[in-house]
């Protein structure tokens, strides 16, 4: 394969194609999982538009780093799982996405079966590798609907934190959003994701979360307007800044069209909120 500029690694190829991060293809060729045009490869091996990859049964032809980054926002409803299969044939959240072309929607973070609300997919796996970081340390925000009582010393606790069995946690912010009785909601965000954090959290307290509803990530709010089971593409700008607060650039002019920049976007965090 002769080198020129239009070749690039093809850990970096396949990850921003949306198979995965970087780290993750780096062990499939390490291992010996990925061939390109029929020859098993090694890590620093180049591709080039047109070369045609193998690995995990399947097979994908290489296209040019111009292609446009694209990010969804899909609302979550109650009852789908964030895998790509299920053995108890459950829905999943990649059943009503839109189909791809050479790549595939990579989840930015999960949801449990049971919270609804924001989720971001995007066709370039470094980008959800990075979003997903903790050294990025990117907000989540949720609303919450509580069972029990909350006292201001339970919400202290709750900031100062408290210790889980995967080690201390916190809220970064609680907000009182009000309601009576078993109809009380939160505002809460932390800048972590782990497996029922929130939920945990609250139980640490001895408070019962009865529905959990992401309405933010990172800059990134749910829309209003977008109904549960739909998603909608984040236009180019917005796409740029995401990659831009994670370090990521984009190596080609003319990428993104051109926007009309006074106009407001619905999908970036409100001020003041």
């Amino acid at each position: 394969m002769t080198e020129d500029q239009s070749e690039e690694r093809a850990q970096k190829a396949l990850s921003r194609m949306g198979f995965g991060s970087r780290r993750e293809v780096e062990r499939w060729i390490e291992h010996g999982y990925v061939k390109i045009n029929g020859e098993v490869i090694k890590l620093g091996t180049k591709v080039k538009e047109g070369d045609l990859a193998e690995f995990n049964g399947k097979r994908i032809v290489i296209r040019a780093a111009k292609a446009e980054v694209r990010v969804l926002a899909y609302n979550k409803p109650v009852g789908e799982i964030c895998s790509r299969k299920d053995e108890e044939g459950r829905p999943t959240v990649f059943k009503r996405l839109p189909r791809l072309t050479n790549s595939r929607w990579v989840s930015i973070g999960r949801l449990d079966i049971n919270t609804s609300g924001l989720l971001l997919f995007t066709n370039d796996g470094e980008l959800a590798n990075r979003m997903m970081h903790p050294s990025h340390e990117i907000e989540r925000e949720y609303a919450v609907r509580v069972i029990g009582e909350v006292t201001e010393d339970k919400l202290k606790q709750l900031k100062k934190g408290v210790e889980l069995e995967d080690g201390p946690a916190h809220f970064d912010d609680i907000v009182d959003v009000g309601g009576e009785g078993r109809n009380h909601w939160y505002h809460v965000v932390l800048r972590e994701g782990r497996n029922r954090e929130v939920r945990r959290l609250w139980e640490a307290v001895d408070v019962t979360v009865s529905r959990l509803i992401r309405v933010r990530y990172g800059d990134i709010v749910l829309p209003r307007d977008l109904r549960q089971g739909k998603s909608v593409d984040l236009e180019p700008p917005v796409v740029k800044q995401m990659m831009e607060s994670v370090g990521l650039t984009l190596n080609e002019e003319g990428i993104f069209k051109e926007q009309d920049r006074k106009r407001k976007n619905k999908f970036f965090k409100e001020r003041g909120r």
